[in-house]
């Protein structure tokens, strides 16, 4: 091979550094050929029309194919190298590394069929194993989510998988139970109250966008159980509007009797 070179003006150190610099070549232009087609597609799933959520593992698989055939043509261009002896050399030692990974697997598996078949896309509020909070982000090992106290909650994809999963009402939608002890001589005069004191605690905190509207449920031998429900305009605000309501409500929820009942 040297001889031959050497017939052709060519030196080995030459045919190393061409071979060399057209592996940088490769790579440089597989980078920009991932940050294009990630950024491209990152503006093509934020759109309302596309089916597919707009998540870092969709993004990062398509990342990593163009890596991976980029990769395969350097190897196969510049040094000569079989890529399908080498995937079949990989595979014998793939399953004893699988097996090594079988969480990490289990993981991207459960992330990709929740991510192509919609069941949690970022913006859905959802409970899972008492954690609740809006999805911010599904990549290829966890799911994190942001409760009402603003903690991020990192949740393994093959848990979500695996587990009762709740959907829950959108974060800006507040509801807080109650109950009115006491007799019923008005109930519609106390619903009334209840919503006026409730939309006047809630708009001291942050503006309302919907309610608030309450609505009785149950009859008990205590009194009667009921629900409030309205929307606010930032979820972020959602704690201190429900402690703003239930402090605003709860001296209409003891009603005293008429005088006369329940004396023996």
């Amino acid at each position: 091979m040297t001889q031959f070179l050497a017939t052709l003006g060519i030196s080995s150190e030459s045919e190393f550094a061409r071979d060399l610099l057209m592996a940088v070549v490769i790579v440089i232009v597989t980078a920009a050929l991932a940050h294009v087609a990630a950024k491209a597609l990152r503006h093509l799933l934020d759109k309302d029309a596309t089916p597919l959520p707009s998540t870092s593992l969709i993004v990062n698989v398509v990342r990593g194919a163009i890596w991976a055939i980029g990769i395969s043509v350097m190897l196969d261009a510049c040094f000569d190298v079989n890529v399908n002896a080498l995937v079949t050399a990989l595979g014998v030692g793939g399953v004893a590394l699988s097996l090594g990974l079988k969480d990490t697997l289990s993981n991207f598996i459960g992330g990709l069929q929740m991510t192509l078949m919609g069941i949690v896309v970022p913006g859905d509020h959802i409970e899972v194993g008492g954690d609740a909070g809006v999805v911010q982000d599904v990549n290829w090992r966890h799911t994190t989510i942001s409760n009402r106290l603003g903690e991020t909650v990192v949740i393994p994809n093959s848990v979500i998988a695996t587990t009762a999963l709740v959907q829950l009402p959108p974060a800006e939608r507040v509801s807080v139970p109650f109950a009115v002890t006491g007799d019923a001589h008005d109930m519609r005069a106390v619903k009334r109250d209840i919503e006026a004191s409730a939309k006047q605690a809630a708009e001291s905190v942050c503006p309302i966008t919907e309610g608030p509207h309450a609505s009785f449920s149950e009859i008990t031998e205590y009194g009667f159980k009921g629900k409030l429900a309205l929307s606010i305009d930032d979820p972020a605000h959602a704690n201190d509007v429900i402690d703003a309501v239930i402090t605003a409500i709860a001296p209409m929820t003891r009603r005293e009797t008429h005088a006369g009942e329940g004396a023996e």
